[in-house]
């Protein structure tokens, strides 16, 4: 399975949005973190600046929605131009209802668990999404370290993927870099987000190639 980089422009310089967006345009998908201080103990950015953003991305943009209330916002995203939105497991009143809706309207629909979150009431669902991101930090801050912790629960979710036949991706956010990749890819993970160890890095584009280098040399390696 290919692995796929989302870097995440929480890392991002957010006075050169646009230059950020463009120095990853070897990515696959530009990660875009949506937090309203009340889900998270954080506030990034809204859907104006998220509808700019979509218009000159480069690359897909693989919005992550870190809000209370995402039955009410989430489809807004996906008509300014997602092409992936992710809300939260323990967010959402009505999580089916919300992913036919965002696909409905021609984006990828994902579902995100907390560290601490079980993947199991949500494997019955798999039909219905076309990701599970599994937060390997709690979320609301860049540049935490990866939670060992979540590899379980990784592994726990690719094999029920596995076994129904369907093409789920597996996402991991939080704390991946060259040190950590491997584990997650591992574990059964293909979609990386990164965010510090990408925007920190000398070269961009090398740190884009070399995580997706290791991801896949680990994935191929089962």
């Amino acid at each position: 399975m290919a692995a796929l980089i989302a870097p995440s422009i929480l890392s991002a310089d957010f006075a050169n949005l646009e230059r950020d967006l463009n120095a990853i345009s070897t990515a696959d998908y530009a990660h875009v973190d949506v937090m309203d201080n009340h889900f998270v103990p954080n506030l990034t950015i809204g859907l104006p600046v998220f509808e700019r953003l979509a218009q000159v991305s480069p690359v897909p943009i693989d919005a992550h929605l870190m809000i209370e209330d995402p039955d009410r916002w989430a489809p807004a995203y996906a008509e300014a131009g997602a092409a992936s939105v992710t809300f939260h497991a323990e967010a959402a009143a009505a999580p089916v209802r919300l992913a036919r809706e965002l696909r409905r309207l021609g984006a990828r629909a994902g579902l995100a668990l907390r560290p601490a979150t079980p993947v199991e009431p949500f494997l019955d669902l798999l039909a219905e999404v076309d990701m599970i991101l599994v937060m390997t930090v709690e979320p609301g801050f860049g540049g935490q370290s990866f939670i060992d912790g979540t590899l379980p629960k990784i592994r726990r979710a690719r094999e029920a993927v596995s076994e129904s036949g369907l093409d789920v991706w597996i996402q991991v956010d939080g704390g991946v870099s060259r040190s950590t990749i491997e584990r997650a890819a591992d574990a059964g993970a293909n979609v990386f987000v990164a965010g510090s160890a990408v925007y920190g890095a000398e070269s961009v584009p090398g740190e884009i190639q070399a995580l997706r280098e290791l991801a896949e040399a680990s994935a191929h390696a089962h």
